[in-house]
């Protein structure tokens, strides 16, 4: 009887870790991030002409001062208002950047776009989506002089953590921290 028991406690733990696993977001079980290791971003604002170099993540960690320096390099630029970035979306572009060997900064096209002005955006035929995850702080739009936006793109879609869209005539890929998905 009680091997019975043991063997229904473990199937009965072993559905529930299933369960547990399942209901994580993706960007949880698909991001190769280091534990205990710091991790930064040298960032460029190719509309303000801003520059961050942070270690927004020490390593135990994220630090919300530097957190809140990303975020509002990563603002709206148009109504000069900013959000709470998703700190998974640093994470993405962390690994990208080691996942590509870049030396030089990330430039930053777009990241968050308030409502108004991605709706604004839409109007003016830019191809925004109507329910972009620019709007939530969940996306950004970016290159890395001098690494092919094939190689970006292709370190994107091997994580499989979220959106990529591949612009190669506007010069830049997209993520975000939605579901898993690609476009160009």
């Amino acid at each position: 009887m009680d091997g019975l028991d043991t063997q229904r406690r473990r199937l009965i733990l072993g559905g529930a870790a299933c369960l547990v696993a399942a209901a994580l977001p993706q960007t949880a079980l698909a991001l190769p991030l280091a534990v205990g290791k710091p991790r930064n971003i040298d960032m460029l604002s190719i509309n303000t002409g801003e520059h961050a170099d942070v270690c927004y993540f020490n390593g135990k960690q994220y630090v919300d001062k530097e957190l809140a320096v990303l975020n509002q390099l990563c603002r709206d630029h148009r109504r000069n208002v900013s959000t709470e970035m998703d700190p998974k979306l640093y994470d993405l572009l962390s690994t990208i950047y080691d996942l590509v060997d870049a030396r030089n900064p990330i430039t930053m096209v777009s990241g968050y776009r308030s409502p108004a002005t991605n709706e604004m955006l839409r109007k003016n035929g830019g191809g925004q989506a109507k329910k972009s995850y620019h709007t939530t702080g969940q996306a950004i739009d970016f290159f890395i002089e001098d690494v092919p936006l094939s190689k970006l793109r292709k370190a994107a879609l091997d994580l499989q953590a979220g959106g990529v869209g591949y612009y190669p005539r506007s010069g830049f890929i997209h993520i975000d921290t939605g579901p898993v998905r690609s476009w160009s």
